[in-house]
């Protein structure tokens, strides 16, 4: 079992003045968190939805750093590589509508070229998305009893950030690529959300990874928790989170970053094999991002709870680094 406190009933982020409320820093099995940040300057909010299908991998994002709104859809065809990769940067992020909760509400965006709509209600979540030649419309159900993980990073009282990993969550619907319309067949897809509402440091590193596969799921983070006494580690199995409080070694080669990455604890045991490197940099003076995030299979164990050793042997994912100056 995890050292972390479990938070079960519901709570607010901050304090009336903006600071972050101590009562706030744990972690949940499903979202319990409003995000009732106030400021402005060093806010960040996003949702990103990334999609894993047996020839496709999607990823959109609908975002606000506060001085500016950064927007991305973002598809890869996993047979011939081919990357189609559309992004809209919208100063004072004018225009996006980011709810202060998971799973409640609607997400929007229309920039450029790029257009997301994230209908949330409690039964499902309705994905809807548009740049250039790539159209997406999907699905995500919850079913009964599913449990994602949220945590609370506290780097101290005017820093700190919420995090919602939903991975392994069922998805359905379709894409289009130029005139081609693909299905997303539910029972070999799958969804991640990684939902995001905080006031960052300037300058952080981050590593995350997240794999499924039938009745399984992997969730892991680096780099950006050391320290804090939180981490975002879990293991899903058939819908149920067993949360991992060690602090994970990360190790990868970032000369050649297709080469295995390793992630190892007193619960895990993994090895990432890549099979796909997508990069992203961005540089606009004191602001910078340059992230490199692998597309892959996992290989290697992690325990539940109760600990029984849990085979991640032919999940699906991706491990990432990101460093960022926002």
């Amino acid at each position: 079992m995890t050292h972390e406190r479990e938070i079960t009933e519901p709570v607010e982020l901050c304090l009336p003045d903006g600071r972050l409320d101590p009562d706030a820093v744990g972690w949940t099995r499903r979202p319990l968190h409003r995000a009732n940040l106030r400021g402005w300057g060093r806010r960040k909010r996003w949702e990103y939805w990334g999609v894993v299908t047996p020839t496709h991998i999607l990823g959109v994002v609908a975002s606000s750093l506060d001085y500016a709104g950064v927007h991305s859809v973002y598809l890869l065809d996993r047979a011939t590589g081919a990357e189609v990769a559309t992004e809209a940067v919208v100063p004072l992020a004018r225009g996006v509508v980011l709810p202060e909760r998971s799973g409640a509400g609607r997400v929007s965006v229309r920039a450029g070229a790029v257009t997301v709509t994230i209908d949330q209600t409690p039964g499902a979540t309705v994905l809807r998305a548009s740049a250039g030649q790539v159209e997406i419309d999907l699905t995500m159900p919850l079913p009964p009893g599913h449990e994602s993980l949220g945590v609370v990073v506290p780097w101290g009282r005017h820093r700190f950030q919420y995090t919602v990993k939903d991975v392994g969550r069922p998805v359905r619907g379709r894409f289009r690529v130029g005139a081609t319309w693909h299905a997303v067949p539910p029972a070999e897809s799958f969804a991640v959300l990684d939902h995001g509402r905080g006031k960052w440091p300037y300058s952080i590193t981050w590593n995350w990874a997240a794999g499924a596969g039938p009745g399984r799921a992997i969730q892991l983070g680096g780099a950006w928790t050391d320290g804090t006494g939180s981490t975002e580690n879990a293991l899903v199995v058939d819908g149920r989170l067993h949360k991992i409080g060690d602090e994970l070694r990360w190790r990868y080669d970032r000369a050649d970053w297709t080469r295995p990455w390793r992630v190892t604890g007193p619960r895990v045991d993994a090895t990432f094999h890549p099979f796909h490197e997508r990069v992203s940099r961005t540089s606009l003076g004191v602001v910078a991002n340059e992230t490199h995030q692998c597309f892959g299979h996992f290989t290697g164990w992690a325990t539940t709870d109760d600990g029984e050793r849990i085979d991640l042997d032919g999940l699906v994912g991706w491990a990432e680094e990101a460093r960022n100056r926002w």
